[in-house]
């Protein structure tokens, strides 16, 4: 998967994870905004992956 596309599912992944978890939270359900949370933690790596990727690819491309 190349970076951009690690970045735009990393934030897609945390516009749903807290739209989850302020959904959980306002209709006290303590599953859904858990599983917001994880969605959220997930789309941070995701986009972290992505920046690493790029990071590399620049390293690579001063060689």
């Amino acid at each position: 998967m190349s970076s951009m596309k690690d970045k735009v599912k990393g934030t897609a992944n945390q516009v749903a994870g807290k739209v989850k978890e302020e959904v959980g939270r306002a209709t006290d359900n303590e599953r859904l905004e858990g599983e917001g949370v994880a969605q959220n933690i997930k789309g941070k790596a995701q986009e972290t992956k992505g920046d690493a990727k790029d990071t590399v690819k620049r390293g690579i491309d001063k060689l």
